[in-house]
């Protein structure tokens, strides 16, 4: 038997040296973090002090806190769960019609989205919603009074710009999935008598179930973090309205200077992504 030679391992030192250092090494930082009185400013920055599940006694008791987990979970099931999971599974189906100038139009401006740097999205988004903005100018022609959309509707504002800037991820994966099902099987129940819309629940849906699950994991899991384009737009307000863990776990840690406090936040966020993460594996049944 052939022995493999010693200096292979030296192939892979670049990226296991990558991964400890960008990866393994900040998230035992952010635990260790979590449990101090760590800050960045005041007596704290300069004494160091291990003070156990006392942040985490703290952020259950803030309401602050609570408010930020709810807005998380408004934000996500709409801009993520129903926005861009569902519409993306609609425009795939709408993606699949002969009418090529049709497919070419949808695909230009859902792809736009996707393609556009996160803070370009943001700042478009702004000049969208805003009071002189490309919407109340469209309202306009109707006869409707222009709206404030990012101090009256903020939640709104963020979650459809969140799906156009996400739900292109989501179309690919079913257009993917979608071009598996063989025509054989639709063309079975079409001559069975099966309507559209029989066909999509009986027969779409469940042969692309695994497509679904899976994106909707990777789907969550980048919504869960989205900061930029939230803070560019709204910077999290007016108030509280929209911030989420990750706009709350920034002001607590590079505003308030807590940031002790604020990885303890970050610490709670990445729970929340593994749970997610598992719910949908198990979704799957799939053995880990």
């Amino acid at each position: 038997m052939k022995r493999k030679a010693p200096g292979a391992f030296l192939f892979l030192m670049p990226s296991v040296t990558l991964l400890l250092v960008f990866f393994i090494v900040p998230i035992v930082l952010t635990i260790c973090f979590a449990f101090t009185n760590m800050a960045l400013t005041g007596a704290a920055a300069k004494s160091l002090e291990f003070v156990g599940f006392q942040n985490f006694v703290n952020m259950f008791q803030d309401p602050d806190f609570r408010i930020s987990v709810w807005r998380t979970l408004v934000f996500l099931i709409f801009s993520a769960v129903i926005g861009q999971v569902v519409l993306g599974f609609i425009l795939a189906l709408l993606m699949k019609e002969k009418n090529i100038t049709f497919r070419r139009i949808i695909g230009i401006i859902v792809i736009a989205g996707w393609v556009t740097p996160e803070i370009v999205v943001a700042f478009c988004m702004v000049a969208f919603f805003s009071d002189n903005g490309s919407l109340n100018q469209i309202l306009g022609w109707f006869g409707v009074s222009p709206i404030s959309w990012l101090f009256s509707f903020p939640m709104v504002s963020v979650i459809i710009a969140n799906i156009w800037h996400g739900t292109a991820f989501s179309m690919m994966v079913y257009q993917s999935a979608l071009d598996d099902i063989p025509k054989e099987v639709e063309e079975a129940a079409i001559i069975d008598g099966s309507t559209g819309f029989q066909i999509i629940r009986h027969i779409t849906v469940p042969m692309v179930k695994g497509s679904i699950v899976t994106n909707m994991m990777l789907v969550t899991l980048q919504t869960l973090g989205v900061f930029t384009l939230i803070y560019t737009m709204t910077g999290g307000g007016p108030g509280t309205s929209t911030q989420t863990l990750p706009i709350f776990m920034y002001n607590q840690a590079f505003v308030n200077y807590q940031f002790g406090y604020g990885t303890a936040i970050s610490l709670v966020l990445l729970f929340i992504g593994i749970i997610a993460s598992l719910f949908y594996i198990r979704s799957m049944k799939v053995k880990v």
